[in-house]
């Protein structure tokens, strides 16, 4: 931990920095403030200690400029002039604390430790913040995810029950959050239940709770996912994989608002708000006697189409240049780009796993190709098909030439196939590709062919 002192009186700066010295910490001391913010630059320390008066300006003046540059570190102001205007100047341009000299050495350490344990909360949960920010931040601009945008917003103000569908991957769970983030229910919990990551013997007891004795092992009464979202919204994903019986009490949920923990006979209220999600065509598997009808009517009040990544491939980049920002905060590295080649092939490519799947590769990227700046040979050989590429396809994709060495390339691997085609034999695969044999043999000789 590192601590700066800017104190003019020099008996001070070596009493501080001997205690503080003693408790483990690196200490910069400076006696004016031109001195101390110069060092504020190259020290960025974890807490300052700053003397109110000193010869080439005032303290609270200084701690205004520290907080523009880092308005979350803790600044302890010191004054050997007990002064309550500037006390209460200090604490609303946010210093930690007010001490007054001469100082208590014994209080001094305890503040900074207090000061210390502060700002690590603070960056701990501004880290959260940015985390939960990135990860539940909707990513596009393409026409399809800007309907989506606007209808998420139409729906989020109301109660509207609603069946978020489409392919696995593409980012249903992230509609919900976005739907219970945007509502009246947004400071409430939001609780997600998934139907096919639980048995379906466990299904019931997880999502309505369930009663000391109740079973086997239920040795203490436990809430559910149900209660557990009251006043906010339950997220109900793959709902086609939850068994009838389960699907019969969150039908009288949603009609009644009312059900019975299991083992219990006690009826609860409660006020929730569902949102359910599928990969699967509920209306086939309500034909086929495996999905309630009504339920899946109460369900798809609003429905919402969750879109493929081949259906947005505009925003392939976006989405590329989203994962590399996250993933060089997580793993501490520089941010990578990506070369417009580099870019065309992953827009090209199918990603039947949506935009998870791209997500897999762009952390696959960061952990494999130690360049910074990436062309299409780098990313092909890991990307899943890789092995379906041909040579002729690689050819495409490689680094950027000139258009006539790349005519010039192609020409040679074309006819050096079609050649060992018609086993060397110029007349036939002259016959073959419509072209003249002395043209061909022209050709060849050009390109430096042997036949």
């Amino acid at each position: 931990m590192k601590i700066l002192i800017i104190d003019d009186e020099r008996n001070i700066r070596l009493s501080l920095s001997g205690i503080l010295e003693d408790e483990g910490y690196e200490v910069s001391s400076h006696a004016s403030v031109s001195d101390g913010l110069a060092a504020l630059e190259e020290l960025d320390p974890d807490a300052i200690l700053l003397d109110v008066k000193l010869p080439d300006g005032n303290g609270i003046e200084a701690l205004a400029a520290i907080k523009k540059k880092n308005s979350l570190v803790p600044v302890i102001m010191i004054s050997g002039n007990s002064n309550i205007s500037d006390a209460v100047k200090a604490i609303k341009l946010g210093a930690f604390d007010f001490l007054e000299k001469p100082l208590s050495l014994p209080k001094v350490k305890i503040t900074v430790k207090k000061a210390l344990d502060f700002y690590a909360m603070s960056l701990k949960l501004m880290r959260i913040q940015a985390d939960s920010e990135r990860a539940w931040k909707m990513i596009g601009e393409s026409p399809v995810m800007q309907n989506l945008n606007a209808l998420i917003n139409k729906v989020a103000a109301s109660n509207a029950k609603i069946l978020i569908h489409g392919e696995s991957g593409t980012g249903k769970e992230l509609i919900a959050r976005l739907i219970h983030t945007r509502s009246p229910r947004a400071d409430k919990a939001f609780v997600k239940f998934n139907s096919a990551a639980i048995p379906r013997e466990l299904i019931e007891s997880e999502l309505f709770g369930f009663e000391k004795g109740a079973f086997t092992g239920a040795t203490a009464r436990k809430k559910g996912k149900l209660e557990e979202a009251d006043h906010g919204t339950l997220f109900l994903d793959e709902i086609g994989d939850m068994e009838l019986a389960a699907q019969a009490k969150i039908l009288r949920v949603i009609q009644e608002g009312e059900f019975e923990r299991v083992g219990s006979n006690q009826t609860h209220h409660i006020d929730v708000r569902i949102i359910a999600a599928t990969n699967k065509n509920l209306p086939e598997l309500v034909a086929k006697g495996e999905f309630r009808e009504d339920l899946f009517y109460r369900l798809n009040v609003v429905p919402i189409l969750s879109p493929p990544l081949r259906d947005r491939k505009s925003d392939i980049p976006l989405l590329i240049n989203h994962f590399a920002m996250n993933l060089a905060l997580e793993l501490g590295t520089h941010i990578k780009r990506f070369e417009p080649s580099a870019l065309t092939l992953m827009q090209e490519y199918s990603y039947p796993g949506n935009v998870r799947e791209l997500k897999n590769i762009m952390e696959r990227i960061y952990l494999l190709c130690d360049k910074e700046v990436l062309e299409a040979k780098d990313i092909m050989p890991l990307l899943p098909d890789f092995a379906k590429h041909t040579d002729s396809d690689r050819l495409f994709w490689e680094e950027t030439a000139a258009y006539n060495v790349k005519k010039r390339e192609f020409e040679i691997r074309y006819l050096s196939t079609q050649l060992k085609l018609f086993d060397g034999n110029i007349s036939k695969t002259a016959e073959a590709l419509g072209l003249q044999q002395s043209n061909l043999s022209r050709k060849l000789s050009e390109l430096g062919i042997n036949h």
